[in-house]
């Protein structure tokens, strides 16, 4: 029986007592991300020694510190050894000790001591999991992606902000009486949350058990995919052994009792048990001293990697210079002087500290105080106010506060509790203070904890001014995070950003996403200096490409001044420069400089003399907590009864129950009405209805819902309308979401969709509307794959108990809108005679609700104008009109006495699309975008907000264009960000800075002349001149990009093929196009202006041509972006085209001919030559005879083939095929290997640059990839296009056997190839794409024609019609169309396919090397356990 001693939570050791001399032991060592455990089992499988503790970035050193305690304890014994974890990685690859990953050497352990086991839960550092069993056998094994939000280091950051240990913050836990809301993907959101709470005085024990309750949530609606977790469930890993309130968490979120629950006695453990229980009896075997040695020995060497970044300082002697240059901008010191004195008293009360300071007539400090301001901003205020009044009674001065003012979080509680004379907005505090020190100053930087403000200034005005948005990535709280974690305090580590001579890329993700980075170049020998000084340039980076989207640094202009605790920082200061080539101001004392701004507004604005006593006596209060039920979110509100018989409000999201307000009167909020207008007839009653229907207040509902409440009850329907949002709710069914980065709106539905379930309706009327309403001059009328195809999501997660009906509706064509409406109806049973007359009803009340609608928005605008009143344009989705999606926002503008107006002012205006980087297909977006042209041309008092939905795909073209729009006509822009965080505090400070500083430009020029307006700049049109010009073209894949030159040589064009992307490419592309945008576009943007920066072409002398494909899909706007970044890089002399084939998209360029009756044969061989290559090359290259044969063939035959396409002989291609299936036939050893299907968007699964190389990886591991077509992706035309006029989508426009007729003439070709290769026996046929379509309608609707559609289904069904049930989906980060068609309806194909395993890889240019693999590793072993092999290389 082993004796078990459990010292402390870092570590603790368990020996058993020795009974015979131990010859052979395993040993298995987790190194995790911040952990290291090691455990040795005896031949017996007894366990004799364990060490459990964290490494803090020094793991090497680590664990053989914990070999040596075990060669002490065990003596130094024979011993076979594995390892696991992220960092173990690394630490394998460089000694060639084995490596299992993580998941499944915990899974080894379950299966072994806990049998019973349904569902594993296991949370590391940065690392979740859940592990599905049935039978003791791991059935699915789900790990996290690239966000470490939810995990350890979560809860580790959160402690520190409650200002507790992790131990103290569980005891907090257990006495808690109620949970709040808070955000836990992303830790800096989460601190928003926490600081809320805290000014709210909410009690840590509440706060604390709403963390742990938060990462529950995150981990089951990360991981749990539309999944249940079922009983019983086993907890492992360090925060879920060592914190019993998180458990607590968990058995609460997922209802479990206490018998549902295995908590095993080595929880931390099991990932170490499992490895070394997964060794092997047979294989090699060391002295433990031999594997210390081993290990010391290949310990990685710093510096190892190559940076492309400069040092922050590249020697001594620039850092000693550069620090005396940067102190020259001292702010002026005074001492207080006995007597009295005439003083300005500035403060500045943030989110987590408090700056205090006193000037005086001269702008000289006189006094400075900085300090936490724990949670309680009132004491802190006093505590400096008291040390003020210490040093003044010390030195014998009496001051008269001739003027006093207040900014910051706290800004209106401060004011209100010392009765001090003014408050300022953040933004304009730091204006001030910035033109005191540099009166012609250009730009402001200022970042804090979790504030990034960039203030531009044009002749002491302020013309542009942009805040970070929700996200707090690259702020102050971004650098401490990773400092603590890699043991550091802030201050050593920004020093040893100054010392470092290589940092580090890490790109410009935020702080949880970077983890995977910084484990990364930890792996490659990256010193802590390195990675400090790669924080430092990320921070920047983020500023300058994120928040700005700065594109020309001379924009900056040439006086810059810094600001903010961050920039105390030297590494962050001198990034800036590195990066902008621009030297910088930065006084003594940057933390101060809101409050030094305060001081100066207040000595500009006197008031008449008040004592430090007299302002001090006033701060006496009491609190009372109140319960606000004015509106379903029973906002809890702080009272604040203070001494001078003033009250002060905190909490409230809105004043319309508790006020601040002094007299004034709330502004009008059209959203009200909105609401109002939409869903007031919901309570309708129809008697004796044949059925009751459910409508979901969700997505678009809040556009359509009068047309369709009208058509249903008219046919004598009852409708039953899904309650109002509700966030409890929405947690409830969180777990259904599929896609944990989709918007907010869509992660929503599953609750309305469960309000209708318990409600008992007979069914659930959620339409696959694919157009919207179509304005004059709009391309298309597209709505985004979200909106159209939720539905199908629903039917997979949701659409067991109640059918749910989503006929495809076009609401651009009326004559087809009343097709479809008539075909859905007689279903149900409804004569055409009643449809005919609910048709028009439904068409009448419809353009009655947006008349009236216009018409509001109209009155309240008139109404503000005779008033004098600022308006808004809160401008959105239809559904940001519900208020839990936009946080009642509108309420809170109303609040501050500007009246807000909606969108729907332009729905009748029938003015032109403005010019725009963007292409029109999209009826929400169209309609902003007129919105912001409507309101470029209004006067200075009508003002732009836009709102937007974190991961959604348009706006992230859209946005840029409507900042551009409004900019040349000299409006200022402000976006706020909408998830499930409630962040009002931070969507005020954007409102107000927008307010406050018009008001300032009017006082400082007397009067609103908005800028002249500026033209739009594009690039040149392709004219009859360009002709002959070198064309180039991005690469996509390398099989049928080498051949794009000469199948272009055919259609008379001089065309070049990109290289391959690269790290440069995503430098480029992140810089010239909107960070959000989706991976593919990032490359495609980097590798143009990559080739113009390079110098090889003349920008004057090339075109630049990209496929552009239409539809629902992002991608129909890469020609726009393209534009848009050749014109803000200089290259507006190059024209971009497009090559397009009835995509019905007019771009414009008459003098760009292809002749493609010509041109399709070719491009057919070309493709079909293509694709066999692939599929021949990807089966050859795991069972080549000799390294490098298959690549060396693939090659050759591409060389042949555009060589023939060039001379005009692409007719030959096919009997160079037959040779290339022999030869390939030929070098292929007759072996089984494991087959993986790859599917995914475009793009990414065939660009090996964009998906890491996947494809060789698995190679590397003798896995056969088994690849996914071009041809396919072009055949699915044939499908499409009959299901579109079938669903009344589309008009006939030639007979189907004319179609079809084209098809056979296809099809007979690709019987030919079929015949042709295979003569290779590892060739798999192409498939007829009409049968695999009715396969595919199986689990999805056939008119999901976005993205790939439902091609991407219908190929994994064809997979395991192959045999093949690993496949490896690939997508771009937040891919819209993929959240619908793979992981959307990823339940409802494991359910048709219960065999078939999934694994979902998300690409962008942060995602690291090292997350990707350990993703890998989890699934090569599966599907190798499936096919009882064993991966070919050492892992």
């Amino acid at each position: 029986m082993c004796q078990t001693d459990i010292s402390d939570r870092s570590g603790y050791i368990i020996v058993a007592p020795f009974v015979k001399v131990i010859t052979m032991v395993r040993i298995g060592i987790d190194v995790g991300s911040t952990t290291a455990k090691l455990v040795v089992i005896g031949s017996a499988g007894e366990m004799l020694f364990s060490r459990y503790t964290r490494h803090n970035a020094k793991a090497k050193e680590v664990v053989c510190g914990m070999l040596h305690e075990a060669e002490s304890s065990l003596g130094d014994v024979e011993a076979r050894v594995k390892v696991t974890g992220s960092v173990g990685m690394g630490l394998s690859e460089l000694t060639g000790i084995p490596f299992v990953q993580e998941v499944v050497a915990a899974s080894k352990a379950v299966q072994a001591n806990y049998p019973q086991v349904r569902s594993m839960i296991d949370i590391g550092g940065e690392d979740a999991k859940v592990v599905f069993f049935e039978n003791a056998e791991a059935k699915d094994l789900r790990m996290n992606g690239n966000c470490a939000g939810g995990t350890g280091a979560f809860i580790d950051q959160m402690a520190v902000i409650l200002g507790v240990d992790v131990e103290d913050m569980n005891e907090l836990a257990q006495n808690a009486c109620r949970i709040y809301p808070i955000a836990s993907r992303c830790g800096v959101f989460c601190k928003t949350d926490i600081q809320n709470l805290i000014a709210k005085n909410v009690s840590k024990q509440d706060i604390a058990a709403s963390i742990f309750h938060a990462v529950a949530v995150q981990t089951v609606v990360t991981l749990a995919h539309g999944c249940d977790i079922g009983a019983p469930v086993l907890f492992c890993g360090g925060p879920l052994t060592f914190i019993p309130a998180l458990r607590k968490a968990f058995t609460d979120y997922l209802h479990l009792a206490g018998k549902d629950v295995i908590l095993p006695d080595s929880g931390t453990l099991l990932p170490a048990i499992g490895t070394a229980l997964d060794i092997a009896d047979s294989g090699s075997t060391h002295r433990i001293s031999d594997i210390i040695g081993l290990i010391g020995k290949n310990a990685p060497k710093p510096g190892m990697k190559a940076s492309a970044l400069r040092p922050i300082f590249s020697s001594c002697e620039e850092y000693k210079a550069w620090k005396e240059r940067i102190a020259k901008k001292q702010l002026p010191r005074a001492r207080f002087k006995k007597g009295k004195q005439e003083v300005f008293l500035g403060i500045d009360s943030g989110s987590t500290t408090t700056k205090i300071v006193v000037t005086d007539t001269d702008n000289r400090l006189l006094f400075c105080h900085y300090d936490v301001n724990g949670g309680n901003p009132v004491q802190a205020v006093e505590k400096g106010l008291l040390r003020l009044k210490d040093e003044c009674t010390a030195c014998g001065a009496e001051l008269d506060i001739a003027g006093s003012c207040s900014t910051g979080y706290g800004e209106d509680l401060i004011k209100a509790a010392f009765q001090l004379n003014a408050g300022i907005v953040e933004t304009i505090a730091h204006y001030v203070a910035a033109s005191h020190i540099d009166k012609d100053v250009s730009f402001i930087l200022d970042i804090g904890g979790q504030d990034m403000k960039a203030i531009f200034v044009n002749e002491g005005i302020i013309n542009r001014m942009e805040i970070n948005e929700a996200c707090s990535s690259g702020c102050g709280s971004f650098i401490e995070t990773f400092a603590k974690t890699l043991g550091y305090t802030v201050q050593d580590f920004a020093h040893e950003a100054c010392l470092s001579t290589a940092p580090c890329d890490l790109g410009t993700r935020c702080t949880v996403f970077m983890n995977s980075k910084v484990k990364q170049v930890l792996r490659e020998g990256a010193t802590v200096s390195d990675i400090a000084a790669g924080l430092a340039y990320s921070v920047v980076k983020n500023c300058l490409y994120k928040v700005l989207k700065l594109k020309n640094v001379s924009k900056l202009g040439k006086h810059i001044v810094v600001q903010g605790g961050t920039m105390r920082g030297d590494a962050v200061v001198r990034a800036l420069e590195r990066l902008t080539g621009a030297e910088v101001s930065r006084c003594d004392v940057p933390e101060l400089m809101g409050a030094y701004g305060c001081a100066l507004y207040a000595g500009r604005h006197p008031h008449a003399a008040v004592t430090l006593d007299g302002i001090l006596a006033k701060m006496q209060y009491t609190t009372k907590l109140l319960h606000c039920k004015g509106c379903d979110n029973r906002c809890l509100v702080s009272r604040y009864d203070f001494a001078s018989g003033k009250r002060y409000y905190s909490g409230n999201r809105c004043e319309r129950v508790f006020t601040n307000g002094e007299g004034g009167k709330r502004a009008a909020n059209v959203y009200e009405q909105k609401n109002r207008l939409l869903f007031g007839r919901a309570e309708k009653t129809v008697p004796a209805p044949r059925l009751t229907v459910g409508l979901p207040r969700c997505l678009n509902m809040y556009e359509d819902f009068p047309f369709w409440h009208t058509l249903l009850t008219a046919c004598g329907f009852q409708v039953v309308l899904s309650e109002v949002s509700d966030f409890g709710h929405y947690e409830s069914c969180a777990r259904m979401v599929m896609s944990d980065n989709i918007c907010f709106p869509a992660k929503l539905v599953h609750s309305h969709i469960q309000d209708l379930i318990e409600k008992k309706v007979d069914r659930i009327f959620m339409p696959f509307v694919i157009f919207g309403r179509k304005g004059r001059e709009e391309q298309n009328s597209y709505n985004c794959p979200i909106v159209t195809g939720y539905s199908e999501v629903i039917k997979s997660v949701q659409g067991h108990s109640v059918p749910v009906d989503a006929p495809a509706i076009s609401f651009k064509d009326r004559t087809l809108l009343h097709r479809q409406c008539r075909t859905y109806l007689k279903g149900l049973g409804v004569r055409e005679s009643v449809i005919a007359k609910a048709l028009a009803k439904a068409e009448t009340e419809f353009a009655d609700y947006v008349s009236e609608l216009t018409a509001y928005n109209r009155e309240t605008l008139a109404k503000a104008a005779e008033a004098g009143r600022f308006v808004i344009l809160l401008a959105g989705r239809p559904y940001h009109a519900d208020p839990l999606i936009q946080h009642k926002i509108a309420d809170m503008i109303a609040d501050m006495g500007i009246d807000v107006i909606t969108d729907d002012i332009v729905r009748k205006e029938e003015a032109d699309m403005p010019d725009a980087h963007f292409l029109a297909q999209w009826t929400f977006p169209n309609r902003i975008l007129k919105a912001a042209q409507w309101c470029a041309a209004q006067g200075g008092r009508v003002q732009f907000v836009q709102l937007t939905s974190f991961g959604c795909g348009p706006d992230a073209f859209l946005t840029d264009e409507v900042r551009d729009l409004l900019m040349r006509n000299g409006k200022s822009y402000t976006l706020l960000k909408l998830d499930d965080i409630n962040n009002v505090g931070s969507m005020k400070l954007r409102v107000r800075s927008l307010v406050e500083s018009l008001r300032l430009k009017n006082e400082r020029r007397g009067k609103n002349d908005g800028a002249a307006e500026r033209p739009f700049v594009t690039t040149a049109d392709y004219d009859r001149s360009m002709q002959g010009k070198k064309i180039l073209v991005p690469f996509f894949t390398p099989f049928i990009s080498p051949l794009i030159p000469a199948i272009m040589r055919v259609a008379g064009y001089d065309v070049e093929t990109l290289p391959v992307s690269d790290a440069e490419s995503c430098e480029w592309g992140l810089r010239y196009a909107n960070n959000e945008v989706c991976y593919p576009a990032t490359l495609i943007v980097g590798d143009i202006i990559k080739a113009f920066r390079s110098g090889k072409h003349d920008p004057q002398q090339t075109v630049v041509a990209m496929v552009q494909t239409g539809g629902q899909c992002r991608a129909s706007n890469y020609l726009a972006l393209i534009r848009k970044a050749l014109a803000d890089a200089g290259y507006t002399d190059t024209p971009v085209i497009s090559l397009t084939f009835g995509t019905g998209i007019d771009n414009g360029q008459a003098h760009f001919r292809i002749n493609w009756a010509s041109i399709l044969p070719v491009a057919l061989r070309a493709i079909l030559f293509s694709d066999c290559i692939s599929k021949f090359y990807h089966a050859a290259r795991v069972r080549e005879k000799e390294p490098g044969q298959a690549a060396r063939l693939r090659d050759t035959y591409l060389h042949i083939a555009g060589s023939l396409i060039a001379e005009g002989g692409s007719d030959a291609l096919y009997d160079y095929l037959g040779q290339a299936a022999s030869r390939f036939d030929s070098i292929c050893r007759d072996i089984d290997c494991p087959r993986v299907g790859v599917v995914g968007e475009i793009f990414l699964k065939f660009n090996p640059f964009a998906h890491k190389n996947v494809t060789e990886w698995l190679a590397e591991r003798g896995v056969e990839t088994v690849p996914t077509v071009l041809t396919d992706f072009f055949m699915q035309a044939f499908v499409n296009r009959e299901v579109r006029v079938e669903s009344h989508i589309a008009r006939h426009t030639f007979p189907k056997s004319l179609y079809r007729l084209g098809y056979r003439v296809v099809w007979k070709q690709i019987e030919k190839v079929n015949g042709i290769a295979g003569r290779f026996r590892y060739f798999t046929p192409f498939k007829d794409i009409f049968a695999e379509a009715e396969e595919a309608r199986k689990v999805i609707s056939l008119n999901a024609q976005f993205g790939e559609g439902w091609l991407l289904p219908a190929d994994i069904m064809a997979y395991a019609r192959q045999g093949v049930n690993n496949v490896v989906s690939l997508q771009p980060f937040g891919c819209i169309a993929n959240h619908i068609v793979s992981k959307g309806i990823e339940k409802r194909i494991k359910a048709l396919l219960p065999q078939m395993n999934i694994l979902s890889l998300d690409f962008d240019s942060g995602v690291s090397d090292v997350n990707i693999a350990n993703r890998l590793l989890l699934f090569v072993d599966s599907l190798c356990a499936q096919s009882h092999a064993e991966p070919r290389a050492a892992i």
